[in-house]
């Protein structure tokens, strides 16, 4: 019951957010892709969850871990328009479910529909690129777009593992966006899956060089201005 509570107050939270905040998006390749009649993943960073729900097309299909987390994102993103698709990976040889969920993300996608996966989630390492957006990608033929948010002004939660960030309200959050990755651009899933890494950690360090840098035992102050 205080779990569902708390849920519900993020969600108000989020949709205070999305009243505040101003967003900025640079070299958003969505349009050109829309026009072309081409589907596509997004592929974001889990400590950027909050961002990228503000972002995020309404019918977007998103993966969502069977966790606590899991549990507290879900009525932020059914407020925000997002259908969330709950499943996690393996642990210790089980399936928690993201088998299922993979398979529903795809036919979700199969609509026309994009989809959204915390590419290093639910558990890390921070910025590691889990399997599931390469398979995602070469089973369901959706072009993967890297993008990392970055809000002027932000709590950073330093002793997450993946330093979890919760843009503050009225602040600016830009969105950048990398080149997109087609199944084409790499010889096999391997290859494909250090190309979705490369150009994330390349987004990463190149706008947001502080925290690509910086570790959950990192003990440098992390509130405050989060920008470039």
């Amino acid at each position: 019951m205080l779990r569902a509570v708390v849920g519900w107050l993020a969600a108000g939270a989020v949709l205070l957010l999305r009243l505040t905040c101003r967003v900025r998006v640079h070299d958003d390749p969505r349009p050109a892709l829309r026009r072309q009649g081409v589907r596509y993943a997004y592929a974001f960073l889990h400590a950027h969850q909050i961002a990228t729900v503000l972002v995020a097309e309404a019918g977007t299909g998103a993966m969502v871990s069977r966790s606590a987390d899991g549990d507290l994102l879900v009525p932020s993103l059914r407020v925000t328009g997002v259908v969330p698709v709950r499943g996690s990976g393996r642990r210790k040889g089980k399936d928690k479910g993201g088998s299922d969920a993979l398979a529903a993300l795809m036919r979700h996608s199969a609509t026309g529909a994009p989809v959204y996966l915390a590419v290093d989630g639910p558990l890390g390492p921070r910025n590691h690129v889990r399997r599931g957006i390469v398979q995602l990608a070469t089973e369901a033929g959706v072009t993967v777009l890297v993008a990392v948010a970055v809000p002027k002004r932000r709590w950073v939660l330093r002793r997450t593992w993946d330093r979890f960030q919760i843009p503050q309200p009225f602040s600016v959050i830009d969105y950048y966006f990398g080149v997109p990755v087609r199944t084409g651009d790499a010889d096999g899933p391997d290859a494909l899956r250090d190309l979705i890494n490369a150009r994330l950690d390349a987004l990463e360090a190149l706008y947001d060089p502080a925290e690509a840098l910086a570790r959950p035992s990192d003990p440098r102050p992390c509130l405050g201005s989060g920008g470039p």
